[in-house]
């Protein structure tokens, strides 16, 4: 697997097939991006989120070119923490470890070409399979913001997670 630059006209076919519903899009972007993902709009949003906060899109490309997983990375200098958004993997081949090699890319990207310290990611709490996939690349609790986000009649808390830079 290799980690890319994410190239819309190649990529969004792939990507909008991941998104199967509007609970589970909420959970992937809170809402940040159009539901139901549509080429254009979901475009216009990304371009307006990678502006304002200078993320960087990526993909993550098995061994046959096709694309498996998505996420966006940035890097916050005063801080010196990475932070890597909007993770999702093709909800075909979760559960086989496709989500902890694209993290391992994504964080390793990070470390390579930055001075990060560390780098974070936010989850719902109620997102249980995500937190295992964070926890089992090496991510841990930093924060949890509780009723954070509001889906329906539910409220859902916002978990912050964490991997330092092994010296």
């Amino acid at each position: 697997m290799k980690l890319r630059a994410y190239d819309h006209e190649r990529d969004f076919d792939a990507l909008q097939q991941w998104d199967t519903g509007l609970r589970m899009h909420m959970m992937w972007c809170a809402g940040r991006f159009p539901y139901p993902p549509e080429r254009e709009h979901f475009a216009e949003a990304l371009r307006a989120v990678c502006g304002q906060t200078g993320d960087q899109p990526y993909v993550a490309e098995n061994e046959n070119g096709n694309a498996v997983g998505f996420c966006c990375i940035s890097y916050h200098a005063g801080m010196r923490e990475g932070m890597l958004k909007f993770v999702i993997v093709d909800h075909r081949l979760r559960g086989q470890g496709i989500g902890g090699e694209m993290l391992r890319l994504a964080v390793r990207q990070v470390f390579d070409t930055t001075d990060a310290e560390a780098v974070h990611l936010n989850v719902f709490a109620e997102n249980a399979a995500a937190r295992r996939c964070y926890e089992k690349a090496g991510f841990t609790e930093r924060d949890v913001t509780p009723a954070a986000f509001r889906f329906g009649d539910e409220q859902w808390s916002r978990c912050n997670m964490i991997l330092r830079r092994r010296i």
